[in-house]
């Protein structure tokens, strides 16, 4: 009786170290973020970013200073470049009160593993994509109109109008080399076919409270948008800039990607200056997710500095 009460005893003993070791035992680490969306209010609009996910950049495509100087402002901002720029891809979704607007659409299923979340995040935000009246397309690059299509190429806004500017559709549906075109040209056929394609004038009004704003350069018809909600204003601007840490202190920095350089560096220059002037909260499709923000005169030359929005846990409204 004793030997087996001495069992016993041991026996939870040793089932009681165990316990104590396994709870002792760190749980893993989750490797995932929170839902890529984030809100802001502009006036009587709710603007939603959507992170698409993020690219891999050389920083070598970065082109009008040599290379260490750009290692130089990358390394200011602490933004790692090796073995690649991480770079962010976001579009842009405004509630009007009278419908959904879509500025760009992400990169879907044609570039890799790493982007191709604007539905997913879109759905995770409280919308499905077959409530989006409008998608206002800033240029066609892939990372911007291939998530107009689901892997099985079907619509993924089967309800929505597809606009783009005139100048930018003629390029890429006329004049650009096939290779470059094919898949902006595939994005868009069912849209096409569906008679739910429209171009727009280059400037101008495009929809109530949106103005189309030239900004040719990094494509030949590439096209910024100004939202207006009660005297608040919305600059969503594309690709106006690929690198934050570079291109602000040094906007004569161009990229590979640019189909015009000289262009694209002066509509760069003059897009910052309206944004300053105008105290414009601006959408960047490659600023650090969310995108939204301000632009503010540098100290110095022609240099300026990004500003970002500050996180709020509740739908933020801009300073009146």
């Amino acid at each position: 009786m004793k030997k087996y009460l001495l069992r016993r005893v041991l026996s939870l003993l040793l089932a009681s170290f165990a316990t104590v070791a396994a709870l002792a035992e760190p749980p893993p680490q989750q490797k995932k973020q929170a839902p890529g969306y984030y809100r802001m209010a502009l006036g009587d609009f709710e603007v939603t970013a959507l992170s698409d996910g993020y690219s891999n950049q050389n920083p070598g495509l970065l082109t009008g200073a040599d290379p260490a100087e750009i290692k130089d402002l990358l390394d200011r901002a602490f933004v790692p470049a090796a073995p690649a720029m991480a770079t962010s891809v976001n579009a842009f979704l405004v509630h009007t009160g009278a419908g959904l607007i879509l500025f760009d659409t992400g990169g879907g299923g044609a570039l890799g593993p790493t982007l191709g979340q604007v539905a997913r995040n879109l759905a995770a935000s409280g919308y499905r994509p077959d409530q989006v009246d409008t998608v206002i397309l800033t240029h066609l690059h892939p990372d911007h109109v291939c998530g107009l299509l689901a892997p099985d190429g079907q619509p993924v806004f089967p309800g929505a109008t597809v606009l783009v500017s005139r100048p930018e559709a003629d390029y890429w549906l006329g004049d650009a080399p096939e290779s470059a075109a094919a898949r902006a040209r595939a994005a868009l056929a069912p849209y096409i076919a569906a008679g739910r394609f429209r171009t727009h004038d280059a400037a101008g009004p495009v929809l109530p409270q949106v103005e189309a704003i030239a900004t040719p350069g990094h494509t030949p018809g590439h096209t910024s948008y100004l939202v207006e909600s009660r005297g608040q204003r919305l600059l969503v601007w594309g690709d106006i800039v690929h690198s934050q840490a570079a291109q602000f202190a040094r906007p004569d920095i161009a990229i590979s990607f640019d189909t015009d350089q000289a262009r694209a560096i002066a509509t760069r220059k003059k897009t910052f200056a309206l944004a300053v002037s105008g105290k414009l909260l601006v959408a960047g499709a490659h600023l650090p997710f969310p995108g939204l923000g301000h632009v503010r005169a540098g100290e110095a030359g022609d240099a300026f500095a990004w500003v970002p929005v500050e996180f709020a846990s509740a739908t933020a409204a801009l300073p009146q």
